[in-house]
């Protein structure tokens, strides 16, 4: 494990919201206010689909690599001084459509990760093109994995194989599902010994499916230090780095984790 005491705090901003039902400009104009409430953060984070809602109609919808939202977002990082992230739809290079995750840069970078794990009870498995590969970002020193609502229920993809500091979800996860929500979450925070954030929207999208928020930051014991609740808004938290490296160096279970490789 890395010497994580001398990196800063994190300060988080998580953005739980409505989001208007498949309109990405709309949308996009709607974060501008919700982000600048979220000024001084170091990482901002929007919802899974967050310029369409959870959307299965990918032929109309996607959006080129360096499309609109690309440059919506390189805009917003330079501005808000920060990283943000969420996801959107976009048509690969390959043509294919991916549910991907967008890590924007201040400095005009911007990185991704495809979902993995499509939801099959909405068919999201006949639209998209799922993911092969974990990502690992960097940010002030932390290692931050992300992924995407329907990955938080496969163990196996979320375990932590690169020494994450932060499990990040993104996610349209409905309310009649709550409990799963409420119940894995500290399940990956206990089981990787690392902080865990996660966004989910509120509202109801266009096929009249409610969502009830429950956004919240975790800590290693999976102690909550965040709950959004149902509220619409914007939520922060701060993640000290030593407190992750002084919990690891008394309870170093990870030496003791299976080695394995995954197969896709």
């Amino acid at each position: 494990m890395r010497d994580l005491n001398n990196l800063p705090d994190l300060e988080l901003a998580l953005i739980q919201t409505t989001l208007v039902w498949q309109d990405a400009a709309a949308n996009r104009e709607r974060f501008i206010g919700l982000l600048d409430d979220a000024r001084g953060a170091d990482l901002i984070v929007l919802p899974e689909m967050f310029t369409t809602a959870f959307s299965m109609n990918s032929a109309e919808l996607a959006e080129p690599e360096e499309g609109p939202t690309y440059a919506w977002l390189r805009e917003q990082a330079a501005r808000m001084e920060a990283v943000i992230t969420g996801s959107v739809i976009i048509e690969a290079a390959d043509g294919s459509h991916r549910n991907r995750l967008l890590w924007a840069r201040p400095n005009g970078e911007i990185l991704h990760y495809d979902k993995r794990h499509l939801f099959r009870m909405a068919g999201e498995h006949k639209h998209y093109t799922a993911g092969e590969q974990q990502a690992l970002f960097e940010l002030n020193g932390w290692h931050v994995r992300p992924l995407i609502c329907y990955d938080l229920r496969f163990p196996v993809w979320s375990r932590d194989p690169h020494d994450t500091d932060l499990l990040l979800y993104t996610a349209n996860w409905p309310a009649a599902r709550r409990n799963a929500w409420n119940r894995l979450l500290p399940a990956r925070a206990i089981e990787n010994l690392c902080y865990v954030a996660a966004v989910n929207r509120v509202g109801e999208d266009g096929k009249g499916y409610p969502y009830s928020g429950d956004s919240q930051v975790l800590n290693y014991h999976g102690d909550p230090l965040l709950e959004a609740g149902d509220a619409d808004g914007v939520f922060r938290a701060s993640l000290r780095a030593a407190d992750l490296a002084k919990f690891r160096s008394k309870f170093p279970a990870y030496h003791d984790g299976d080695a394995f490789e995954l197969s896709l």
